[in-house]
This record gives C-alpha cells, sequence and structure tokens, in this order.
C-alpha cells in the first residue's frame, strides 16, 4: 500500500536528501571534552542542533534532552515506533584519498565522507521517510519517532540519559547495520585479568611486554624487551615461530637489551579469526626464548596454554559453544603488559545466545584462577535476541523484499549495536549485505542508491506498523 507513492516521493526528493546529509557530514561530530550544555562536546551539540533545526523545518514536533538525545515525532499519538540513529562519528583518521573526512562529494554514485554510512547518511534517510509519510498525507493512527543519539561510539551514555526518562516504543530498529535484519547480536565478556609474582634480576630475561590498543581489536602489533640473550639465538627461534605461526619479528639491540616487535594481522574483535594475533604470536616466541627460569617465565606459559596461539574459540578456556542461531563463540587475547612482578590483560570473548554466566564467566574464573591468574569480572553482557517470526520483524522483511527483490532473511552478528539492550530492537539497514562501506576507517562511504531505497523502505515500514 502507498509503494508507488512513497517511490515517486523518495526519487523527488533525492538530491536535497544528498545535500541534507551532506549538510551534517561537514560537522565533525566525535566525541570532544565536556563544555557548559555540550555533554560531548561542541561537534555533537553542532551535529544536533544541525539536525534538529533540519527537522523541525520540515513540519515535525522536535525535542532535545539536555544536548544528549533529540527526538523527531510524527504525531502525537500513542506510541508504536522508535527509529534510533546516532550523529556522532569516530575520529577521522589518516589514509583519506577521495575526499577530506568532513568534505563530502558524490563520485561514481557513492557519498564519500565521515559519517556518510555510520550513521549520518542513515539518519537522514530515516527522516525522509518521515517526510514522505507526512507530507503524502498518509494517514497514521500511531506516532513513529525518530531519536537521534549523539554518543553512540563511546559507550552511548546518550541512549542511557534518554531511557531514564522515556519508556522504549513496542518496536525498535535502528538503521546503523545491514540489511536485511539483524536480530540476534552475541553478548561479550571483556575479560580482565592480573597476576603477580616475585621479581627476579636473573640473566637471560624479559624487561618487559605491551600489546594492543582496543579491548575490541586484535593486536596487528606487540612489543617486547629481553635482555641478556645473544642475536643468533633470537633470530633463530624467531625464525623457528614465523614458520609456525606466520607472525613475523622485527629484533633490534641496543647494549644488552634485543626490543622485539612481533608482527601479524589486524581484525575486529568480533572476527579474530580473520587476523593473526601478534600478542600470541609473541608469547609463543617468548616461552620458546631460554630466558632463566622464574615466576615471569613460569606465569607467560600459563598464561599461553589457557590463550594458545590461534585459539579463537576459546576452547583451551574451556568456553568452546555455538548455537545454529548466532553461530560460535570467538575470543580475541587483545590486551596485555607485562613487567617484572606482574601482569595485567584483557580479552574479548563475543558469546552465543547459548552463554550464560554459568558457562562462561565462572568458568573462566574456575580455570584461569586454577592457572594462578585473578579475573576481576563479576558479570558479562548478556547476547540479544529477538524473535524472526515475530510480525514486527516480518515486516520489516517483506518492507525489503518489496522494494529490493531480494530475500530478506535474519542474521546475526558479533558485535552490539544501539538496541542491544533494547528487548524489542533490531538492526535494520541502511547498506545492502554484500557493501563494505569502510565504516571507521579512512574514504568511509554510503552508496546513493543503498540510501535511496533505504528511506524508501523506511516509509514503507512506517505505514505498514503505524497505520
Amino acid at each position: 500500500m502507498y509503494k508507488k507513492e512513497i517511490e515517486a516521493y523518495i526519487e523527488s526528493h533525492k538530491q536535497e536528501m544528498i545535500e541534507d546529509i551532506c549538510s551534517l557530514c561537514r560537522i565533525n561530530s566525535e566525541k570532544m571534552p565536556y563544555k557548559e550544555g555540550m555533554p560531548f562536546g561542541p561537534g555533537a551539540f553542532e551535529a544536533l542542533t544541525e539536525a534538529l533545526t533540519m527537522a523541525e523545518s520540515y513540519g515535525f514536533s522536535i525535542r532535545n534532552y539536555d544536548n544528549y538525545v533529540g527526538t523527531v515525532d510524527m504525531n502525537h499519538k500513542e506510541q508504536q515506533l522508535d527509529i534510533l540513529a546516532h550523529l556522532d562519528v569516530v575520529p577521522a583518521g589518516e589514509g583519506w584519498k577521495e575526499t577530506e573526512p568532513f568534505e563530502p562529494i558524490v563520485k561514481d554514485g557513492k557519498l564519500f565522507g565521515r559519517g556518510t554510512s555510520d550513521d549520518k547518511g542513515p539518519a537522514v534517510a530515516a527522516l525522509y521517510a518521515m517526510r514522505a509519510v507526512k507530507e503524502l498525507n498518509i494517514p497514521l493512527s500511531k506516532n513513529v519517532r525518530l531519536i537521534l543519539g549523539t554518543d553512540e561510539e563511546c559507550g552511548s551514555s546518550d541512549i542511557a540519559h534518554y531511557y531514564a526518562v522515556e519508556k522504549e516504543a513496542p518496536m525498535t530498529f535502528s538503521p546503523d547495520g545491514a540489511f536485511p535484519v539483524v536480530n540476534t547480536e552475541k553478548g561479550s565478556l571483556s575479560g580482565h585479568f592480573t597476576a603477580d609474582w616475585e621479581p627476579s634480576e636473573r640473566l637471560p630475561r624479559l624487561v618487559s611486554l605491551e600489546a594492543g590498543i582496543k579491548v575490541n581489536v586484535v593486536p596487528g602489533k606487540a612489543n617486547a624487551v629481553v635482555a641478556g640473550l645473544e642475536e643468533h639465538v633470537l633470530e633463530q627461534i624467531a625464525k623457528d615461530c614465523t614458520n609456525k605461526t606466520g607472525i613475523r619479528f622485527e629484533i633490534r639491540r641496543e647494549g644488552e637489551h634485543a626490543f622485539i616487535t612481533a608482527i601479524g594481522q589486524s581484525a575486529h574483535a568480533s572476527i579474530p579469526e580473520e587476523g593473526n594475533n601478534a600478542l600470541t604470536g609473541l608469547l609463543t616466541y617468548l616461552t620458546k626464548l631460554p630466558l632463566a627460569e622464574c615466576g615471569q617465565v613460569f606465569m607467560l606459559r600459563r598464561l599461553l596454554s589457557l590463550i594458545p596461539h590461534g585459539d579463537t574459540s576459546g576452547r583451551a578456556l574451556g568456553i568452546a559453544m555455538g548455537d545454529e542461531i548466532s553461530g560460535d563463540l570467538t575470543l580475541a587475547f587483545s590486551l596485555l603488559k607485562v613487567w617484572d612482578s606482574g601482569l595485567e590483560g584483557t580479552f574479548d570473548s563475543r558469546c552465543p545466545i547459548c552463554s550464560t554466566e554459568e558457562n562462561v564467566l565462572n568458568v573462566v574464573k574456575r580455570n584461569m584462577a586454577d592457572k594462578g591468574f585473578t579475573i576481576h569480572n563479576d558479570s558479562m553482557n548478556p547476547p540479544h535476541h529477538v524473535d524472526g517470526d515475530s510480525p514486527f520483524v516480518k515486516t520489516l522483511l517483506e518492507a525489503y523484499e518489496s522494494y529490493t527483490g531480494r530475500k530478506g532473511e535474519c542474521i546475526s552478528m558479533g558485535g552490539g549495536t544501539y538496541v542491544h539492550h533494547l528487548k524489542n530492537g533490531v538492526a535494520f539497514g541502511a547498506s545492502m549485505p554484500e557493501t563494505d562501506n569502510r565504516m571507521h576507517g579512512a574514504d568511509e562511504y554510503a552508496v546513493v542508491e543503498e540510501l535511496v531505497v533505504s528511506a524508501k523502505i523506511f516509509a514503507q515500514v512506517i505505514v505498514d506498523l503505524c497505520s
């Protein structure tokens, strides 16, 4: 119903929609230091102000929640559907070639710029879906609300602030993933652990080890300093480890000290099997060196036995598991510091629907304690799942199929989205399954036609769910 009218409206407003996306993407809205009245800094504040002004100019009722979140309402009727998008972005980073990060430009059917796909482009597509329904005078019996957050990339404290005063709508989708529908998100355990021992000055010895940049990134590099070993020993064992692990080793000497860099392949922690972990590769190397026996060496061997190189399933920790809906548990050893008398580390595990604190957290605690490690987590983030046969999800899939001609199906992901803690929330759009938007990377882009069809699909969903 109303498909022909919706398609005609969005096509006729296509250029205007792209221009509105560009106006938001020219604003650097990465998280910045707090200023009075600007909880996430001036960039996020400016983007929220611009977006709400835009929505108000199209005749919508808006509300600002202390500059954490803004809302755009279709009407004042009973709440039925929330669309949850965000206006903050990750830092621009280096390596941009198509354009400067905050100078959006269309090339070859792609809109390049930071935020074009994550998530300003989809947010504006949702706004234009609401415009289409409003300006076509399609009658609705219930309300749809566009919720615009400003802290999704750094912890979602914006949404926590919003839901502290507002109730969830009966149905929520976030256009911050991909089509068709992401109805399952794995749980997670960021396992933070420590150990200590009596220091030793015996040679040869490990002076220090440091690896990892973020808990959700498989380390592509890891560094260590050793003392008291001859270069030919270091080089021969490095060669052997490279043959076994695929990790390369660069060794630089300064007097009695050797500075070792292990080089692997970085990856997102939700797909650790696509990387080659330099941290565990470096541990493998160090435990092969003829270091003097001490508490440090003993504990590093034990640590490697719990998370050996190449084990991305948590098998050695005793938590390997999986199910048909959400797939297998994954594990990435992502952060580690070692000094003369102790260590501190963190691993990132993405846990399927069948996971619980009893069969993951408690097992990890027990098995690590048996080896002398203390894990400091008291809880884990539970998995999220919405019934794929619910009328809500079926309506989303039907709209997707109608406007794309593709088969709609539910999919699972290892990462968490804005809707992870919402009872009836799913990720829906705004890119096609095969599209790599370079999200969070240089030359981020959105395919223009995918934004256009997203706006059409969202408009149809509004009509189907709120009429």
